[in-house]
């Protein structure tokens, strides 16, 4: 019997999702769910971890699960195709999570490379709740709870991905083969792996304020484009700039397609004719800002109108949610039975169990 092909991914609510979410791994999950390649498609707002980190502002989660899920069906996300659902109505992804603690070290956690940088960029040091300090384990009830066979998400992701595969290896070495190992999708686009902020920096994020939003109007992301981080040292039209480092060209590398030429800018055949320019001197951040801004301007207007459209029927979106989770609390609670029996913890269902004890005790 071939095995089923089977995608999780999810987001955090805490704010709108971005740019960043989208060329990383919004884009490709809605082109992946379109394919046809893959039996299931399971997509959750993970809000059970996001409070983790924001357990003193609950009601920031809370008002954000219906954001990402209007950005979700605004960029094409199909509830008749994905499972769309929340996460902290699972709860038997929390009972997952507990068993999983005892396949993983405080050791093994502290040198996972996703959470180092993310309490550093919190500045958790030894405050970190411990909610947040598992989320590897966490992330990887979630994955394991729907057999998921491929992960698509951003390169960062990748130490949390090793971290599932290898809870997944040992509780099957231990109990026998029940879980399904998980393989990570990177983007295909290089630039795509992880875009950075507007303002240069490495990461794009919500709490440093370099974001385009996807849901931003017109004006929202022309101002933003036109504020964006250059080459520091391209000060006049006529001096040479570095296209590397320059969120511009990276943002133009995600985004950019041949066709968009012709439309905005026919004074240059391509992408790598442009850079050269650049580089060489002679063009101006504005001109290339110019250009991004066009194509930014296409990519999210369609998204934005779409979205006007289902925030016009918000409980509509609830009820979609709603049966959401009851069909990914049905597939998690057969995942649990399984796990239950394979540690010996399934003792009602147990006949032979009972049958034992009942010639073990007359026996005395």
């Amino acid at each position: 019997m071939t095995k089923e092909k089977i995608i999780l991914t999810g987001d955090r609510p805490t704010g709108r999702l971005h740019i960043g979410h989208y060329v990383g791994s919004l884009r490709r999950r809605v082109e992946l769910q379109n394919s046809g390649l893959y039996d299931k498609i399971f997509v959750f707002i993970a809000d059970a971890q996001a409070l983790t980190d924001n357990v003193d502002n609950p009601e920031k989660v809370r008002q954000n699960v219906i954001e990402v899920a209007l950005d979700y069906l605004a960029c094409g996300l199909d509830p008749e195709k994905s499972t769309i659902f929340i996460q902290s109505q699972i709860a038997e992804l929390c009972e997952l999570s507990f068993y999983f603690m005892n396949m993983v070290t405080v050791s093994r956690l502290q040198r996972n490379p996703t959470v180092k940088a993310e309490i550093q960029l919190r500045n958790f040091d030894a405050s970190i709740p411990v909610g947040f300090f598992t989320y590897p384990i966490s992330q990887a009830a979630d994955i394991t709870a729907f057999k998921a066979t491929t992960v698509p998400v951003g390169e960062d992701q990748e130490p949390m991905l090793e971290q599932a595969r290898e809870i997944v290896r040992r509780f099957n070495y231990i109990y026998g083969e029940t879980l399904v190992e998980p393989e990570i999708l990177l983007p295909e686009n290089a630039a795509c792996l992880r875009l950075p902020g507007t303002d240069g920096k490495a990461k794009m994020s919500k709490s440093l304020g370099n974001c385009i939003y996807l849901s931003d109007s017109a004006d929202e992301i022309q101002k933003k484009v036109k504020g964006m981080y250059t080459d520091p040292d391209h000060l006049r039209v006529q001096d040479p700039g570095k296209v590397e480092g320059n969120p511009v060209f990276t943002y133009l590398d995600a985004f950019c397609r041949p066709e968009h030429f012709g439309l905005y800018l026919p004074d240059y055949p391509n992408l790598d004719e442009l850079k050269a320019h650049y580089q060489r001197g002679g063009l101006g951040d504005m001109k290339v800002k110019g250009f991004l801004n066009s194509i930014m301007q296409e990519t999210l207007e369609p998204i934005r109108n779409r979205r006007k459209e289902f925030e016009k029927d918000i409980p509509a979106i609830y009820e979609m949610l709603k049966k959401g989770c009851d069909a990914a609390r049905e597939v998690a609670a057969a995942t649990l039975d399984d796990v239950r029996k394979a540690m010996k913890i399934n003792y009602f269902d147990d006949a032979d169990l009972i049958a034992e004890q009942v010639k073990k005790f007359s026996a005395e």
